[in-house]
């Protein structure tokens, strides 16, 4: 045992020396399956003066998969993690730097992290972080990692994914200390002779495990063992990715501490949050989706595999507005003059990565006295009608919780509570556009999948550095103003696609995170899906309009195969290996860090275009009575590809089965020609071709060629001779014109005659922002100096799409362009998310 203990110690301290972080590998090092966090519980303050938010984390465990039928670790019932072999001499006490710092009280809700008292030596590291003990504890010691003079104990390491974080204390919480708690240790047998420990324990295991019916019982459990007071320090070291935590002479994760306290505050640089302004120059702060998602905002437990509740309470000036992950509508309490307290909770278990927040001085954009009409497509809404009765009466499949696939009540909900925040210089804007399609959306999302997953939705307008379009977590979507540009369109879509991440991506999520595309490729999917059924689009109009988008998003694909790393483009990088983890729960995620690939496309293309296939082979009706099933029996889990597949395969009727035949359709099949292969599937090869005869892109293709006449004429044209030809043009949708833009960019040479022309017709700078940066991109590539103008301000208020028109500017090698690349870069630089300005840093530099 002692051997298979040192073999772990070593391979996890390796681990952790040889990562860079300068590295496009993400670690996650929770020893999971040792312990796994059952519940969070965050008592925090926001200080936007010094960029900080401090507090504490209770964190409440269950031991993991691999101890909860062991005994001891002397049994071999369960490895330690890295530095098992790192001791403190029995002899040697531990000294705290920090002193007191006290549970929070529940009338005030205040703490004072104490410094150094008067005369003693501040033992933080110049980042920050306290150790308790000499050399902090000898975990973070190379020297004495391997100290054999430890006694003979092998004391348990408790692994947190941490980084970017001043962790000043960390304790055991002393649940036995909670009035009232005597009814969760009635199973426990208790004795004189057994441990305290294992009474607190106990405490929490009957906590963690009480019935989903039981749920207002547990938080209010949760708060009350959150406040109980400290019963004894624990050892801690930091380092570049992780919180170390030990207990001496604890050498069982059964006999660890199942609920510890940390304090601890994060730092301004902290990569898991950004502090910025709002549109209307105010402060603000949010989770951004980082690529270290959460642990640079508190201690916790990284991979998918640990999943929590949550519950948050959140004290700032009463100037702002805390938004958050939470199935309740927060109202704030007054503590004090100018401050408020907020709470959110969350009863549906999901990973740490999914937590999101957002304080700022937003403006709530609220509905005037009439009703926005919510329409759905009567073809999706009977076929759901008929499913979904069946579907309720079957068991769900994942740990218990308060399940909305089992309320009636919810499953023909069509519409969720939703509520819209902005700053307040886009209320107008958001009032104009949002309000009308987030009903819309909402039903048609479920005519299409059923019952939400989630009991409501908030929808907040995010800062221009804001890097992406959407971003969806439970109960809220950031979307980027970008979408509130040019009418309806791309906001209804990018709508479209974070809400069909409720379904694929948070209430079904991939257990390996490089399966990006099982939530990526579902919502590109689905979001065309979506949006037809929203616009109440006839049939024939629905399939012409997909067969547009699958030609742009073709075209996109193979753009982007040709000018990236083939790694990159692989949908499933660890293969036969996905999902697969170290014995303690550890393991890599293969170009986490990666600054470009933050911006590919690719496991949205090719997972889009993966599920196209299949619902065409097997027929959409067939198709989507499936998805329904699926979304039925997984939801609350975590799946792999083979998951979806295998399942789809054994679900086609008899009548179908031919299909299997004919297409060759086996899992094996599909993963090897989609998953996990580089370049363009070769199947979809096959079927891009049709995509040319579609209606809506013949209609391109004639415009095309009036414009290249046009520029042709105007070429030819004598200087005396303005006056131009009238030509008639056709009114075009927004992916027609998006279309119709790159195909002129194919063009040699447009005169400056045909882009004022071009720009007058369609009212190009008007448009939404896809048509926008196709504009942008004519007018990089033909030096069209007097819309610079365009570019700047692209650049300035569309962050989420503008990163690679910086390229475009300095492949020209034109003095002109590049100075605007650097002035735009200069005025935008500072508030950039961390991915972005790398990735325009190598651009121009």
């Amino acid at each position: 045992m002692t051997e298979n203990l040192q073999s772990c110690c070593l391979a996890n301290w390796n681990m952790e020396m040889k990562l860079d972080p300068a590295k496009d590998d993400l670690p996650l090092m929770a020893n999971t399956r040792h312990m796994l966090v059952k519940h969070y519980v965050l008592d925090l303050d926001v200080d936007f003066k010094s960029q900080v938010i401090e507090g504490t984390v209770v964190l409440f465990f269950e031991p993991g998969s691999r101890c909860k039928k062991g005994g001891s670790a002397g049994e071999g019932a369960c490895l330690s993690q890295s530095y098992e072999t790192c001791k403190i001499r029995a002899s040697e006490p531990c000294h705290s730097p920090v002193r007191n710092v006290s549970a929070r009280s529940s009338k005030t809700g205040y703490n004072d992290f104490a410094v150094c008292a008067k005369g003693e030596k501040d033992t933080s590291d110049k980042n920050g972080n306290h150790s308790n003990g000499e050399q902090a504890s000898g975990i973070s010691s190379s020297k004495n990692c391997c100290d054999i003079e430890n006694h003979g104990s092998e004391d348990f390491l408790l692994v947190l994914d941490c980084c970017d974080l001043s962790v000043l204390k960390v304790e055991e919480v002393d649940v036995a200390a909670v009035s009232g708690i005597e009814k969760f240790t009635r199973s426990a047998k208790l004795t004189d002779a057994e441990e305290l420990r294992n009474r607190r324990n106990q405490i929490v295991h009957e906590l963690v495990t009480l019935p989903a019916d039981h749920w207002r019982e547990q938080l209010y459990y949760y708060t009350r063992c959150s406040q109980a007071p400290g019963c004894g320090e624990l050892l801690f070291s930091t380092g570049p990715w992780s919180l170390m935590i030990r207990k001496a002479e604890v050498q069982a994760p059964r006999d660890f501490p199942h609920a510890i306290r940390i304090w601890y505050k994060t730092k301004p640089e902290g990569r898991s949050v950004t502090w910025t302004t709002d549109q209307s120059s105010r402060p603000c702060v949010y989770t951004m989706g980082s690529p270290i998602n959460n642990r640079a905002l508190f201690p916790c437990q990284e991979p998918p595999v640990a999943m929590s509740t949550w519950q948050t309470t959140v004290r700032t000036a009463s100037c702002f507005v805390v938004l958050m992950s939470g199935e309740n509508s927060a109202e704030p309490v007054q503590l004090q003059e100018g401050l408020l307290s907020w709470y959110y909770y969350v009863t549906m278990p999901m990973p740490a990565s999914t937590f999101t927040i957002a304080i700022g001085c937003w403006t709530e954009v609220k509905q005037e006295s009439h009703t926005a009409d919510v329409r759905t497509n009567n073809e999706f809404s009977s076929l759901f009608s008929r499913a979904d009765l069946r579907l309720i009466e079957e068991s769900c499949g994942h740990v218990a919780y308060p399940c909305r696939f089992q309320n009636p009540a919810a499953s023909s909900q069509l519409v969720i509570p939703h509520r819209v925040f902005a700053p307040w210089c886009l209320k107008d804007r958001c009032a104009e556009i949002l309000l009308e399609l987030i009903p819309q959306c909402l039903s048609a999302a479920h005519a299409t999948l059923g019952t939400h997953p989630f009991s409501r939705l908030d929808v907040l307008i995010v800062p221009s550095n804001f890097s992406s379009l959407g971003m969806a977590s439970p109960h809220i979507i950031f979307l980027s103003q970008s979408v509130l540009t040019g009418g309806s369109h791309l906001c209804g879509t990018r709508l479209c696609h974070e809400i069909a991440h409720a379904w694929f991506g948070l209430a079904i999520g991939a257990r390996d995170w490089t399966e990006e595309w099982i939530s990526e490729g579902f919502a590109t999917y689905l979001e065309d899906v979506f949006w037809a059924v929203a616009q109440q689009l006839p049939h024939d109009e629905a399939r012409e309009q997909q067969e547009l988008k699958a030609l742009l998003r073709w075209r996109r694909l193979r753009d982007e195969v040709q000018n990236s790393e083939e790694e990159l483009q692989v949908l499933r990088p660890n293969k036969e290996n996905t999902g697969e983890v170290s014995e303690s729960g550890t393991c890599i995620i293969k170009h986490g860090l990666n600054a470009e690939k933050v911006f590919m496309q690719v496991h949205y293309l090719k997972g889009y275009f993966l599920l196209q296939s299949l619902a065409k082979r097997i027929g959409e009706a067939t198709y989507f009575e499936f998805l329904r099933k699926f979304v039925q029996k997984f939801h609350g889990q975590l799946i792999l590809s083979q998951d979806f597949l295998y399942m789809l395969l054994e679900d086609i009727p008899e009548q179908k089965g031919y299909v299997r035949i004919r297409y060759g359709l086996s899992v094996e099949n599909i993963i090897q020609a989609w998953l996990d292969t580089s370049g363009i599937p070769k199947p979809l090869l096959e079927e891009c071709q049709t995509w040319d005869q579609c209606r809506l892109v013949q209609q391109v293709n004639d415009e095309v060629i009036k414009w290249i006449q046009v520029n042709q004429r105007a070429r030819k044209r004598s200087k005396r001779k303005r006056r131009q030809d009238e030509v008639a043009f056709q009114k075009l949708l927004p992916d027609q014109l998006v279309l119709l833009l790159e195909s002129l960019l194919e063009e040699k040479t447009l005169c400056l005659r045909t882009l004022q022309c071009l720009e007058k017709t369609y009212h190009l700078d008007e448009q939404d922002a896809e048509v926008r940066h196709r504009w942008c991109e004519l007018v990089v590539k033909h030096k069209y100096t007097t819309r610079y103008a365009h570019i700047e301000k692209f650049l300035q208020e569309d962050q989420a799409m503008g990163v690679y028109l910086y390229g475009e500017l300095m492949v020209n090698e034109d003095a002109k362009q590049q100075e605007l690349a650097y002035k735009c870069f200069a005025a935008t630089q500072k508030q950039m998310d961390v991915s972005s300005a790398k990735v325009v840093a190598e651009m121009l530099f």
